[in-house]
């Protein structure tokens, strides 16, 4: 089996690391075990490019326990834990990762991952259908669908469908209300906030937190901040969810005014060069910038190592930038995503949601692939339901059913009265 991991003598750390998390996502348990019994994915050989952690180990083990040879590789050369990354080789699965792996073996491990020859791809970005498309168009025929993850993910295979380039259909998984309204916000609003404080150690009370972008990543970063005493402030392109940001009781404003008054800035928008030259130029002394967006595009890096007259890391993922008129600004995890750069990401009790669309989203594409177009699609609404129902199940919460006279009063157009 080929691999490529930091150290195989970590896996037995990382063992218990992922009998940890685990606990928290009975959910996919539930689907392991029908999938142990079923093998929905007997004979295909499926790549899941994804940030590997606890949570990710244990859809590779459902996948595996339903029948597919899997291999992984990351999705963000710094979100690796390299002990799980080593369990994963001891439970035979072929894994090509190790946190903080430069540019050049971030590629190179996504094309070993693809040499199992995929029938499905399942990304955290896109970055593997990207490279299918661009450097390994031998894989085509063999490829009958895959999934995705998130958000910046979605918008780029979306592009290219409409641009007519995408060969092969794709689940958004990210588009699952089990997903989004519970990782984006929930996960997405608490791991941040896990990992600026892992590596500032600052006391968030009392400062003035900006929060870019207010889709539901931002919503959930600035929900969390502001109940740990932060004054948010809130920057948006989009005049609807602006809006939505006033009326929760944020202020609203523009990042050239926003980066004037913020200590701690933090980007979730997807786009590039969210903070750029003349944002840095108004910033006070000790200003902390981070990134939650999937890529290390939204702060413009470049245009603060041009200004900077000097640079130096001054603590685990804090890059220090010294301005020639003084001034410090912070930079965290290189820019990358902070909860996963400095933290471990999101919880696994909200994984478990995501994770169970993903494995579901990867029957459901075996099974009809052969009748989906070259197109991306949302996840089926019984997939997402039958996922809420089951956590809330597994979290001993009852709710009520609608009776038959409901049901036919929901149904009906004549019974308005």
């Amino acid at each position: 089996m080929q691999y490529d991991v930091k150290d195989l003598g970590l896996a037995g750390k990382g063992r218990l690391r992922m009998e940890w998390a685990a606990m928290e996502m009975p959910v996919l348990r539930l689907i392991r075990e029908r999938f142990e019994r079923e093998q929905p994915l007997k004979g295909l050989r499926l790549v899941a490019c994804l940030h590997i952690t606890t949570e990710t180990a244990n859809l590779a083990l459902t996948l595996k326990a339903g029948g597919a040879e899997v291999a992984l590789c990351a999705s963000n050369p710094l979100s690796t834990q390299d002990d799980v990354a080593a369990a994963l080789v001891e439970y035979g699965v072929p894994t090509f990762a190790i946190k903080g792996e430069d540019h050049e073996t971030y590629y190179r491990h996504i094309h070993q991952a693809l040499d199992l020859r995929p029938h499905l791809t399942m990304d955290d970005g896109a970055d593997t259908v990207s490279v299918i498309h661009s450097e390994r168009t031998d894989l085509m025929e063999e490829i009958i669908g895959g999934t995705e993850e998130t958000t910046t993910g979605v918008i780029r295979l979306r592009a290219m469908e409409k641009d007519g380039v995408l060969r092969y259909p794709i689940v958004a998984v990210n588009a699952a209300e089990t997903k989004h309204f519970f990782d984006n916000r929930y996960g997405t609003g608490q791991s941040t906030i896990d990992g600026i404080l892992r590596a500032t150690n600052r006391l968030m009370a009392g400062t003035k937190f900006v929060v870019s972008g207010y889709g539901w990543c931002g919503r959930g970063v600035a929900m969390r901040a502001r109940g740990m005493g932060a004054q948010v402030i809130i920057t948006e392109v989009d005049p609807l969810r602006a809006l939505e940001a006033v009326m929760d009781g944020y202020l609203v404003m523009p990042m050239a005014e926003a980066a004037r008054q913020g200590s701690i800035f933090c980007t979730v928008t997807g786009d590039c060069a969210v903070l750029r030259g003349e944002h840095f130029a108004v910033m006070q002394d000790g200003a902390i910038i981070c990134n939650s967006g999937h890529f290390n595009v939204e702060i413009n890096i470049p245009d603060l190592e041009a200004m900077a007259a000097s640079k130096r890391t001054v603590r685990d993922f804090v890059d220090e930038y010294a301005l020639p008129d003084g001034r410090r600004i912070y930079v965290l995890g290189e820019g990358r995503l902070i909860n996963l750069a400095a933290a471990e990401g999101h919880p696994a009790s909200v994984m478990d949601m995501s994770f169970a669309n993903q494995a579901l989203c990867a029957e459901y594409m075996a099974k009809n692939a052969s009748r989906l177009e070259r197109k991306v699609y949302p996840v089926p609404r019984e997939i997402d339901r039958g996922i809420a129902a089951l956590k809330l199940q597994a979290m001993g919460v009852q709710i009520d059913t609608l009776t038959p006279e409901q049901a036919n009063y929901l149904a009906s157009w004549e019974m308005g009265t």
